[in-house]
């Protein structure tokens, strides 16, 4: 099997990964990425994360029109766009959504607001999903999942025309897997150790680490879809994401994994100072 070097790559090619030919991580020279900053006008105030990631939630939800399809992120921060979608609702400053939500959670949240729901069964194209990150690297990649909803995410965000993601700078990498935080693989139950033992396998050279997520019994933590979660701990950020993701999903019995490429259009990222958006 090929394997997977965690360095800064030069290009980014659009060929599969095997022993003769790599995928690297860089945007191509065509893509330009606008940035947008709008300091805070409050001075002498400490910030916490919730605050920032509020201010973030408030700016992505002026993304959002009356008579939209949405999809509904899962999280922290997606919790306080939920939470404004709510107020703009009861306040008749927006009319005529429809939710589409990414987790059970997020499902009970958005009924509790009166936010009409749907799935994407009856609503396959959605207009916009707002949702938060737990990793966004420079050309606007992520890792997500760390709240257990990667699969259901990252199906009703591809299935939208634009893909908004919400954060603190906290979340900034400069690669992918550099936190050292999950990378989060879902797995069938059925044989999920032998998964773990392979995802390990696959990254063995780079000493990653694979451990099952368990819930706060001791007990394996079981998504939505009732898989398991196994996590992946880079020690330093991966070089070919494309191919990563290529051979994760390759295995069999893995369900998802949480690399979100070349799927989010803009990022909006709150700050001590201020809110940057990036656009694609």
């Amino acid at each position: 099997m090929a394997s997977l070097s965690l360095s800064s790559p030069p290009s980014l090619s659009s060929s599969f990964h095997n022993a003769s030919t790599r995928l690297n991580l860089r945007t191509p020279t065509s893509l330009k990425l606008r940035t947008r900053y709008s300091p805070l006008s409050v001075k002498a105030i400490t910030l916490t994360q919730d605050d920032l990631k509020k201010l973030a939630a408030d700016k992505a939800v002026e993304y959002v029109k009356s008579g939209m399809v949405l999809g509904l992120g899962t999280g922290s921060t997606a919790a306080f766009v939920v939470s404004k979608l709510g107020d703009l609702l009861k306040s008749g400053e927006l009319t005529n959504i429809i939710g589409v939500p990414t987790s059970k959670r997020t499902e009970e949240q958005a009924r509790s607001l009166g936010i009409p729901l749907s799935v994407l069964d009856d609503n396959p194209r959605l207009d916009l999903a707002i949702d938060g990150a737990d990793e966004v690297d420079p050309y606007l990649n992520l890792v997500k999942g760390r709240g257990g909803a990667l699969l259901r995410e990252k199906l009703v965000e591809a299935a939208s025309d634009k893909f908004v993601v919400v954060v603190d700078d906290t979340k900034l990498v400069t690669g992918l897997g550099g936190s050292g935080l999950a990378m989060p693989v879902e797995v069938v139950q059925f044989c999920w150790k032998y998964n773990l033992i392979r995802l390990q396998d696959l990254f063995k050279e780079e000493g990653v680490d694979a451990k099952l997520r368990v819930d706060e019994s001791g007990k394996p933590y079981v998504t939505d879809n009732y898989n398991y979660i196994v996590d992946l701990y880079f020690k330093t950020p991966i070089r070919d994401a494309n191919a990563a993701g290529t051979e994760i999903s390759a295995l069999e019995g893995v369900v998802e994994h949480g690399l979100f490429l070349n799927m989010a259009t803009s990022v909006i990222i709150a700050g001590k100072t201020g809110v940057e958006v990036k656009d694609k």
